[in-house]
């Protein structure tokens, strides 16, 4: 997978030497990839976002023509793309956080649930979560499925919840 990640990296740069190049487009491409990798809010990302023809007024009297305003960008964007290989190459590749930025994993709730129902309880619980019922609907025929499990069972899968290492983990990144 690095190795991969790694390749799609390295045809980024080739594609700043691209006969037609393309700074919006090749912005974007390298955008995705680069937030596959590291993440959005990565500051990769960002910077990437950030390269733009620069119209200053010292950058229009360069009159020699070697230090075009698409050139800097050009090397501006193999600086970044190269120290996210090197990145890469000499820490791996960054654990990737889920969708919910460091929140209780679904998985959790799914295993609390199913080691404290019935199977016929936990099946049907996510059919009614899954279904197309209105709101008030589901929360009704959810409420009957935990009366009928009883206290007991509602305060373990609770403490399941609780006491789960994602939890636990979920709740020492947010606190940073």
């Amino acid at each position: 997978m690095k190795d991969q990640q790694i390749a799609l990296l390295r045809q980024q740069i080739a594609k700043l030497e691209d006969k037609n190049f393309d700074l919006k487009a090749w912005k974007a491409h390298t955008m995705i990839i680069l937030a596959s990798i590291f993440g959005e809010d990565s500051q990769k990302v960002k910077e990437i976002g950030r390269l733009d023809y620069e119209f200053s007024s010292w950058s229009l009297r360069d009159a020699t023509g070697h230090n075009t305003y698409q050139e800097g960008c050009k090397r501006l964007g193999k600086e970044i793309i190269e120290a996210s290989i090197n990145e890469i190459e000499l820490t791996g590749l960054p654990q990737k956080r889920s969708a919910t930025r460091g929140m209780l994993d679904i998985q959790v709730i799914l295993d609390a649930l199913n080691d404290e129902l019935k199977g016929s309880q936990y099946k049907n619980l996510l059919k009614i979560i899954k279904s197309n019922d209105l709101p008030e609907e589901k929360e009704r025929l959810i409420k009957e499925i935990i009366n009928e499990v009883g206290p007991e069972a509602t305060r373990a899968i609770l403490t399941n919840m609780l006491l789960s290492d994602h939890f636990a983990e979920a709740l020492s990144l947010k606190e940073k």
